[in-house]
């Protein structure tokens, strides 16, 4: 089985990049962040909704998939600008192939240190349990995507263990904050996927959201488990180009580099797979330096099982 490449598309405008995403007919994947509608009426930008209307240019593509934006909520806002019952507003106004589970990315730019990691662990458990309930209200549970999150290996297993009712067969998986990832390392990416192999039922799959296209001769030996990667890299790539060359970076070039992307990512895929040596997760865990950090290590650990039981009052977005 070969691992699918999907392409991630910046906007839905109809011009160059549609165009060329037709013509390729990959699978695409469209942030929600794309998709939103903001205004300055107030002094300051506050999101106003769905620009729904994008969505009959999606005509002619292979498949669509939908990403909740969780990096660039977390990164840019500060948060999710959007409820769950907004998302599956947007989720349930086209037959979307896979609707990704808003989660809560791990990356060292939003999550600093080990505390913030678990919180945003117990975040993304809560946020696919809303999600699961919202889909399965809609008829949309089959197209539901859960995604997990994490820094180590083990933070995975608790996602999976936690929202064991989603991991059936046939179930596609999101893999989170994959993107500015190491390939290599105890925490890389070859060590996550590894290890969810190795737990993982078989029959789920998953798909590792913004993998390096470097990556994909180490993903080779996973190719039975991995159903897809996604990437926009593209566009860091034209925006490169565009600077070098001293020109605007316009739609048309951005397609271009797209396509050539594309195809090189196709070929990667026939490269010869490779092995990682194993290297094993390191234990990175300490004691509290003293009974008040130990108090506090406690209630945050407290709050987290409250958070996702659901008895925090109102969603945790």
């Amino acid at each position: 089985m070969s691992i699918e490449i999907v392409i991630g598309l910046p906007h839905l405008n109809e011009g160059p990049i549609l165009a060329r995403a037709r013509r390729l007919q990959q699978p695409m994947l469209i942030s929600a962040n794309a998709l939103s509608s903001w205004s300055n009426r107030r002094g300051r930008r506050e999101w106003t909704g769905w620009r729904l209307g994008q969505l009959a240019n999606a005509y002619g593509l292979a498949a669509l998939d939908l990403d909740s934006a969780g990096f660039v909520a977390m990164a840019r806002y500060r948060g999710f600008p959007w409820s769950v019952d907004d998302y599956f507003h947007l989720a349930s106004a086209f037959p979307f192939r896979r609707i990704a589970s808003l989660d809560y990315c791990t990356e060292t730019e939003v999550a600093a240190d080990r505390e913030e990691v678990l919180d945003r662990i117990s975040r993304t458990i809560r946020a696919n349990r809303d999600c699961r309930e919202r889909a399965a209200d809609l008829g949309l549970l089959d197209r539901l995507m859960p995604v997990i999150q994490g820094r180590r290996p083990s933070d995975y297993e608790r996602c999976i263990d936690a929202l064991w009712l989603s991991v059936q067969p046939g179930t596609v998986i999101g893999v989170g904050s994959m993107c500015r990832r190491e390939i290599a390392g105890p925490e890389g990416l070859i060590a996550v996927i590894e290890h969810l192999d190795r737990i993982l039922p078989a029959g789920v799959t998953l798909h590792a959201f913004g993998v390096k296209g470097s990556a994909l001769p180490y993903l080779a030996p996973f190719s039975g488990r991995i159903a897809s990667i996604d990437s926009q890299a593209y566009g860091i790539a034209a925006r490169r180009d565009a600077y070098r060359r001293r020109v605007s970076k316009s739609d048309a070039l951005v397609a271009e580099h797209m396509e050539r992307w594309t195809h090189q990512q196709l070929v990667r895929l026939t490269e010869p797979p490779r092995r990682l040596r194993h290297q094993a997760v390191r234990s990175c865990s300490s004691f509290p330096a003293n009974a008040w950090e130990a108090a506090i290590r406690h209630a945050r650990a407290e709050i987290r099982d409250l958070i996702e039981s659901g008895d925090l009052l109102g969603p945790v977005l």
